[in-house]
């Protein structure tokens, strides 16, 4: 009898773990999102989502992030991390693997292939609970002829 309460109590133990990789419930605040993001009513085929604490309305702690595939994204995948509670910046990289590159450099041997963008970076803002949520976005198609932000200001050689 003593041998099977230990065995229960270690795997509630490995239960408790498993739930806060796999899910982002661990101590660093974050939780996991999940959901579908579409552009012109069709699912994004290959990107990435960011969930970055908007620190203008009081959102702080780490960014969230996931791979999107097939329109689908989770921040608990392999690759993925758990979104901050609170105010965030939803932040979209989408890209058509299947469509050839504006330019082709023919000259270039490094061997790196390009991606085309199906929209310059597209930014939402977003209030996400404290708990596993799901969250589906669909990118307007205004998005694709949006000009890119600068971040930052120019560059300065010294």
């Amino acid at each position: 009898m003593v041998g099977s309460r230990f065995v229960r109590a270690a795997g509630g133990a490995v239960a408790a773990v498993a739930c806060a990789l796999a899910v982002g419930c661990g101590g660093d605040g974050t939780h996991r999102v999940s959901g579908t993001v579409t552009f012109k009513g069709q699912p994004v085929p290959v990107g990435k989502i960011y969930f970055t604490p908007d620190a203008t309305k009081g959102g702080s702690g780490p960014s969230g992030y996931a791979d999107i595939k097939d329109g689908k994204f989770d921040t608990a995948s392999a690759g993925g991390h758990g979104a901050p509670a609170g105010a965030v910046v939803i932040s979209i990289e989408a890209f058509d693997p299947n469509a050839k590159p504006d330019k082709v450099d023919k000259s270039d041997t490094s061997g790196e292939v390009l991606i085309k963008s199906l929209f310059p970076r597209y930014e939402v803002q977003a209030d996400l609970p404290a708990s596993s949520s799901t969250k589906d976005i669909d990118v307007p198609a205004g998005a694709a002829t949006a000009k890119p932000k600068q971040v930052g200001g120019p560059l300065v050689s010294p």
